[in-house]
């Protein structure tokens, strides 16, 4: 780049166009939105027969190309904004060249030379001529001595200043060259393909253009305010609000994981946020599977129509090979699908939209989904889920939560409700090595609390909300351990087939007298199997669960049988959670108190 070009060079117009790219990205969410909660869900509820499911799959077809638009326009908004700062910086360093030069009754000529006057040096009696200097880009060690010793031999004063201004001019030009051949081909790269159809590769693509904007953005990134380090969700949330809309695009754009983990954000853009890395994720896992394709494991028997016993050896020693690999891309791919699959059934049965408050694919994986906007909802449950509980197997604890909603919202007297499944921790995954540790119970309870802390900082609706925790066998585990560790926030407690809490007694899991609620079903082993690892003890007695009368929860009527169906649709089970969960504990169905003499264990 040339000293016309880079004096020439205007940011603000760059910036300009970003806003441009930032503003039709937000236009692409919108529709994104309008497509996927009102549109299809109004399409669907109207219509029926192929030609309304044809429809409704277009519309889907269109809300990913949005989706994708919103994605890319992000990231080019943020790679102008990059490039428009270092081209800023190195601006800056010319003009402050520039004008130390003339200040020093130096010429600065068209080509970055530098022209001085005449002069002569204190002590000498002749005048030196004036002349002409070149500078020169990031000199080595040996370079720069030899030119300082050049400006000390050399009999002109002038001589040394304007070589030094010369070096600061060609200093900046480097650098705005450098700024130059960085980002083009980085722009080039945000270019989509020329069809109409956004694939899985397309999505791999847009996870590669923002590693690649990451990278050459570093210095304008490390401009933008950072979050707190170890931020609580108060903290969080103070930094999101001080972002001017520019910032919050650019950390959207190149750290959606990070943003769509802070707890205390709003819930729409941490929705936006884990969506684009679910999106992007999806397209790199589908491009890695389809890399590995699973060969058929077992020869054709030629003595009949069933597979021979022996396994093939291509597939044995594909096994050996990518086996591995091959399954663990299966499980995420199978628990972005079921996530995914909520996204599109918004609307059905009334379901509202879907929230994603977070989502990684690290450890045995996370996926936090609600129904509905929590920020809002006048009353909310979170729910965790138990033992064996991963991101592979998140559908059913997602549909648990649809359940629930539906019941609370018909009980809730025209208040809102968002139902939340939180599977934001490993949990163990075997009932008979894994369950019977506390570590992961309590490993996972700082996470909880912070979550549910967020749910307040986040908090847009003038008033507080009712907040019910709903926990499942070992998840029931992890939030006594999250009232054991710290301040259990929320209003209501829900048990279901609970192992033990930690806890001896209700009153120690932070909330008032009668808001614990627990159920155990008919053939439910886990409690009393789990009560001698996670029950709780005090001078009653050992290895106490909410199901015993001395813990002091209200006993909710099940009706429901085994450890996995206390959210059956239509049964006396669901019922009352909703009830819980709707603010109307007093009308659940409770189990007889037993005598005063049986109120023991």
């Amino acid at each position: 780049m040339d000293l016309a070009t880079l004096k020439a060079f205007k940011p603000t117009e760059y910036e300009e166009a970003a806003d441009g790219y930032r503003t039709t990205g937000d236009m692409a969410s919108e529709a994104k939105d309008a497509l996927d909660n009102r549109i299809s869900v109004e399409l669907r509820n109207q219509l029926e027969g192929d030609a309304a499911k044809a429809a409704v799959e277009e519309l889907k077809s269109l809300s990913k190309n949005f989706h994708y638009t919103q994605t890319e326009c992000g990231l080019v908004s943020t790679a102008l904004n990059g490039f428009a700062f270092d081209i800023a910086v190195a601006k800056r360093k010319l003009e402050a060249a520039m004008e130390d030069a003339r200040a020093d009754g130096c010429t600065v000529n068209a080509n970055g030379s530098v022209s001085y006057p005449a002069g002569r040096k204190p002590g000498d009696e002749k005048t030196a001529d004036g002349g002409t200097v070149t500078g020169s880009a990031g000199g080595s060690p040996t370079s720069d001595a030899l030119e300082r010793q050049a400006m000390n031999i050399h009999p002109n004063p002038y001589y040394g200043r304007a070589m030094a201004y010369a070096n600061r001019i060609a200093d900046a030009l480097e650098e705005a060259t450098d700024a130059d051949t960085k980002w083009a081909p980085k722009l080039r790269a945000l270019k989509a393909d020329d069809d109409l159809e956004v694939s899985h590769p397309d999505w791999a693509d847009a996870q590669s253009d923002t590693g690649g904007v990451r990278e050459a953005g570093k210095a304008y990134l490390d401009s933008l305010p950072e979050p707190p380090k170890d931020g609580s969700p108060k903290d969080n949330a103070a930094w999101w609000k001080s972002l001017s809309a520019e910032d919050q695009s650019a950390h959207l754009a190149l750290n959606a994981a990070s943003v769509g983990a802070l707890d205390g954000l709003p819930a729409v853009t941490r929705d936006e946020a884990n969506r684009m890395v679910l999106a992007q994720t999806r397209g790199h896992v589908e491009q890695e599977l389809a890399k590995i394709p699973e060969p058929p494991r077992y020869s054709p028997n030629p003595n009949g129509p069933y597979p021979a016993v022996i396994q093939n050896d291509s597939w044995s020693k594909w096994n050996e090979k990518h086996g591995e690999r091959h399954a663990e891309l299966t499980k995420s791919n199978e628990g972005m699908k079921s996530i995914q699959a909520r996204f599109d059934s918004t609307g059905t049965k009334g379901l509202p939209e879907a929230y994603l408050l977070g989502f990684s694919t690290d450890g045995n994986g996370r996926a936090i989904v609600a129904n509905g906007n929590p920020d809002t909802a006048d009353h909310q449950a979170v729910y965790v889920p138990g033992t064996t509980s991963n991101l592979s197997s998140v559908s059913g604890d997602i549909n648990r939560m649809a359940n629930v909603w539906r019941v609370a919202t018909d009980e809730a007297d025209g208040g809102t409700v968002s139902t939340i499944t939180w599977l934001g921790y490993d949990a163990p995954q075997s009932i008979v090595k894994d369950a019977a540790f506390s570590h992961y119970a309590d490993d996972g309870a700082p996470a909880y609390n912070r979550f549910l802390d967020g749910l307040d900082a986040s908090r847009t609706a003038d008033s507080d909300p009712h907040r019910t925790a709903i926990g499942h066998s070992y998840g029931t585990t992890l939030i006594g351990s999250a009232a054991r560790q710290g301040e259990l926030n929320v209003d209501d407690v829900i048990l279901a087939g609970s192992p033990g809490v930690q806890v001896s007694k209700a009153e120690h899991l932070d909330v008032s007298e009668g808001h614990v609620w627990n159920q155990e079903a008919d053939w439910d082993v886990v409690p009393d199997i789990g009560r001698f690892g996670h029950g709780g003890t005090d001078w009653d007695g050992a290895w106490v669960i909410p199901s015993d009368p001395i813990f002091g929860a209200n006993q909710m009527t099940t009706d429901t049988d085994g450890h996995s169906d206390y959210w059956k649709e239509n049964t006396k089970s669901l019922q009352n959670q909703g009830l819980v969960v709707a603010g109307h504990g007093d009308e659940a169905d409770l189990e007889p108190m037993p005598p005063a003499h049986q109120r023991g264990r």
